[in-house]
This record gives structure tokens, C-alpha cells and sequence, in this order.
């Protein structure tokens, strides 16, 4: 193997542990968003719960009441796990990974500077300035090993565009588009029966006072803003437009490639496509990072 090899291999090899640095750092973020979620939910359901049964259920009434601020005392506690650092900690360590897929396929396509003579050193620079600055994360790597894989099938312009490019816009942004579209379904249907549920309740409260039914309307209200709060913060719709947005552009450049012929319009056209990559990734990265903390504490 030669040196040059050598070298895009390690790249690639570290792009990996990155990669599962990222994914790791996502699923706990994740994990501690929804457990947040079904606590609030939890906590309003058994507080309304214990306030309404009868007065000879003491002991039933102190469980329910306990556990319901057990619930509630535990949101705050995961709130860092979710937010902030955490949030910051994880976009950055997806940010190195992305970088160094970028490099990766650049310095293989041949691209920008990576036609000249002193590629490999341009790589190793680049690509080390990329993991120093998120230096400080390099402790979540340590027990990771790089996935055995094979480096992308990538030597000229046009396998850039079938690896690259289609794998970006049929294997990642429309695939993740059409799940986000599902699961931003799924929460407007969750949504729509709350309210459904707290309009009916309210009729109840006003035909039926003896039922005693309108503290479960504060609690629908409950749900329904941290539901919505949920979704605000995880930036589905956000996620979901810029997904489909890219997925156009590149598609479009990828449509219009026949056209390409000199080196120039070649590295013009391979540079525009991983701007568009790299502008997404950085959008939804800050957006995410920047995300405020939510008010229903999900």
C-alpha cells in the first residue's frame, strides 16, 4: 500500500469512529428527549389521577402522588442530557465526521486542490485540523473501533456522481425526508386528538359538572403543548424542508452533468455539490445546536 493510500485509508477509518461518535451522541440525546416527554405526560396523568380519587383511598392517592413528583422532579434532571452541551457536543462530533467524508471523496474524485502534486498533504492537513478542533470530544472515542468497510468506489467525475451524489440524494435525503414526513404525521394526528379529546371534554365539564371532568382538561392542554414543544424542538419540519431542498439541488447538478466536459467545469461542478452537502449539514447542525430550551420541558 502506498503512502498515499495509507493515508486515505486512516481518513477514512477515523471518519468511521466519528461517525459512530455522532450516532452515539444522537441516540442519548434522543433517548432522553422522549423519556422527558413521557414523564411530563406521565407526571400530569397520575397528579390529576390522585387528586380525583375518592377520600378513602389514602394509600393509592399517596402513590400515585409520589410518583407523579418523582416524574416531575426527574425532567430537569435529563434537560442536560438533551439540551445545550449535549446538543452542541453531539452536532460537533457529526460536523468531524462530515468533514471527513467530504476530504475523503474530494482527495479520491481528484478534486480542487487535490490535483496537485502535494494532495496527500493538503489531506492530512485538513483533515487534522478538523478532528483538533473538536479535540475536546476525542474522549467519546476512545472504546470505537472503525467499521471494516471498503473506501468509496471513487476515482474520476463520473463515479463521483453515481457514489457520491446518488448515494446522498437516493440512499440519505429522500429516504430520512420520507421518515420525517411519517413521523411528523404521526405527532399532527397525536395532536389533532387532543384536541379533539379536550374540545369533548370540555362539553362534558359544561353538560355533566357532577363528573368533574375539567382537571383532565388542563391535563390535555398539558400534553398537547409538550407534544408540540417535542416537535419544535426536534426540528422535524425544519429538517424535512431542507432534506427535500437538498435532495433537489443536487439532483438537479447531477441531471445537468452531461453537459460537463473540461476540468475546470468538472471541478467547478464536484466543488459545488459538496458546498450544497457541507450548507446543509451546517444548517440544520446550528439550527439544532441553537435550539431554545423548550418551555413544556420535553
Amino acid at each position: 500500500m502506498s503512502g498515499g493510500e495509507a493515508l486515505i485509508t486512516e481518513v477514512w477509518d477515523r471518519q468511521s469512529i466519528w461517525s459512530q461518535t455522532a450516532n452515539r451522541m444522537k441516540a442519548s440525546v434522543d433517548r432522553a428527549r422522549s423519556a422527558s416527554l413521557m414523564l411530563t405526560v406521565g407526571g400530569a396523568i397520575l397528579a390529576t389521577l390522585a387528586a380525583q380519587l375518592p377520600e378513602g383511598k389514602h394509600a393509592l392517592t399517596a402513590v400515585l402522588a409520589v410518583t407523579a413528583a418523582i416524574f416531575v422532579g426527574l425532567v430537569p434532571v435529563l434537560r442536560p442530557r438533551y439540551s445545550g452541551r449535549a446538543l452542541r457536543d453531539w452536532t460537533r462530533a457529526r460536523s468531524v465526521s462530515e468533514a471527513l467524508k467530504s476530504e475523503t471523496y474530494l482527495y479520491l474524485a481528484g478534486a480542487g486542490d487535490y490535483r496537485s502534486a502535494d494532495r496527500d498533504c493538503r489531506l492530512k492537513a485538513r483533515t487534522d485540523k478538523a478532528q483538533q478542533d473538536a479535540s475536546d470530544l476525542l474522549q467519546h472515542t476512545v472504546d470505537l473501533q472503525p467499521v471494516q468497510r471498503s473506501l468509496p468506489d471513487v476515482c474520476d467525475y463520473s463515479s463521483y456522481l453515481k457514489v457520491r451524489v446518488g448515494g446522498q440524494v437516493d440512499g440519505y435525503y429522500r429516504p430520512r425526508a420520507r421518515r420525517l414526513r411519517a413521523r411528523l404525521r404521526q405527532f399532527r394526528r397525536v395532536e389533532v386528538g387532543l384536541a379533539v379529546i379536550g374540545v369533548v371534554l370540555g362539553a362534558l365539564a359544561a353538560s355533566f359538572a357532577q363528573w368533574n371532568v375539567s382537571a383532565w382538561i388542563a391535563v390535555v392542554t398539558t400534553i398537547s403543548g409538550t407534544v408540540a414543544a417535542h416537535v419544535g424542538a426536534a426540528r422535524y419540519e425544519y429538517q424535512l424542508i431542507e432534506y427535500l431542498r437538498t435532495a433537489d439541488e443536487l439532483n438537479r447538478l447531477r441531471r445537468d452533468a452531461a453537459a460537463t466536459t473540461s476540468s475546470t467545469e468538472v471541478d467547478q461542478l464536484i466543488l459545488q455539490c459538496e458546498r450544497i452537502i457541507s450548507i446543509q449539514n451546517e444548517g440544520w447542525m446550528a439550527k439544532l445546536s441553537s435550539a431554545p430550551e423548550e418551555q413544556s420541558k420535553t
